[in-house]
């Protein structure tokens, strides 16, 4: 039976159009590709396909006036959470940079399981020590049904559920690192174990926005077909390190949308990495505003990129919402059928043939 208000699909109805997978890869300005390179390899990530636009091309599919060389890296075999380095000619800006949390409009977080939290701490003391520009947030704990409100765990009585979260911003990189502790998800990311800092490809990415309509994040299941799997308010009370993370004020929560990959499930062995996960702040939030310092053409994480089953189609029902700034169908530096948008949220996404 169809649902109320839309018109019943025929055996000649095309399927809509939808992205396939989970997201597929950050986008992530740099000033160097093979330093950067040299940089996510300790993470597990190998260098893939490179590839290059010229200024005109660049502006026709990006929105920016500048050529730019492209470098793909790869994490073992996933097909989701991989990273594109970009090293644009003329630089926007310095996009988000180093910052004190995760806290700003704009942002973009790229999130790693890895097999020790404490193993990346200690480098990143290290790297502070010698001068290097840091923002660490030691591991917090947070333990699965105190998060949702739904049930407290008793110390030494009860199992500890859940995991230590820590937070590794760099002046390009923003990365966030999860331990599990009393639970498994075997298709929630996969470890290198044979990498410096023993982690999976990126997990899941998200983004944030100050904004009262609880309609703002719609696009992403209604024109792009994502799944939706959570819809929830979370309270001061219930955010233990999002506090941190997040820069919460006293008594100030959030509300969260997460977008999975289609085929992922809620049952742990059915959960799969590649998530996309939005948090809504209210309007009256005090916050910096910055998308302008994250999209193509700045540095640092400034594009999300998703693949879909049909790029024509997809097109066109994105040129039928409220996105902006939307580019024709056009071959990115590695040859790949795409075309860029901003959603009506504020950020720029990519869409890629798959």
């Amino acid at each position: 039976m169809s649902a109320p208000n839309q018109p019943a699909h025929t055996q000649s109805d095309p399927p809509a159009a939808h992205c396939v997978g989970g997201l597929h890869e950050v986008c992530v300005g740099v000033p160097d590709l093979e330093l950067a390179a040299a940089d996510f390899a300790a993470y597990g990530c190998r260098v893939g396909e490179r590839g290059q636009l010229d200024a005109a091309a660049a502006r026709a599919l990006y929105g920016v006036d500048s050529a730019v060389r492209s470098l793909r890296l790869l994490h073992q075999q996933s097909d989701h959470g991989l990273v594109r380095l970009m090293q644009w000619a003329q630089p926007l800006n310095d996009g988000l940079g180093l910052t004190e949390n995760l806290r700003c409009v704009g942002s973009r977080w790229g999130v790693r399981v890895t097999a020790s939290v404490f193993n990346i701490v200690n480098h990143a003391e290290r790297a502070s020590q010698s001068g290097q520009a840091l923002t660490l947030i030691e591991p917090l704990l947070a333990v699965i049904g105190e998060v949702s409100g739904t049930r407290a765990a008793t110390p030494f009585r009860d199992p500890i559920v859940g995991v230590r979260e820590m937070v590794l911003l760099q002046p390009d990189y923003r990365q966030v690192f999860f331990e599990r502790f009393g639970y498994q998800s075997p298709l929630y990311g996969q470890i290198d174990p044979s990498s410096l800092l023993q982690t999976s490809q990126h997990t899941h990415f998200g983004l944030m926005i100050a904004d009262d309509d609880p309609q703002v994040f719609d696009f992403y299941d209604s024109v792009l077909g994502l799944k939706r799997m959570l819809d929830g308010r979370t309270p001061y009370e219930n955010a233990t390190g999002s506090r941190r993370i997040f820069g919460l004020e006293p008594d100030e929560g959030f509300h969260m949308v997460d977008f999975d990959d289609p085929s992922s499930g809620h049952a742990l062995a059915e959960r799969r990495s590649g998530k996309l996960k939005c948090v809504r702040f209210a309007a009256k939030a005090k916050m910096a505003h910055r998308l302008d310092r994250s999209r193509a053409g700045c540095l640092g994480y400034s594009l999300y990129c998703w693949r879909v089953d049909d790029i024509e189609r997809m097109h066109n029902r994105v040129a039928a919402s409220k996105a902006t700034g939307l580019s024709k169908v056009r071959s990115d530096e590695f040859g790949r059928r795409s075309f860029t948008f901003f959603a009506p949220d504020g950020y720029q996404w990519m869409l890629l043939q798959a």
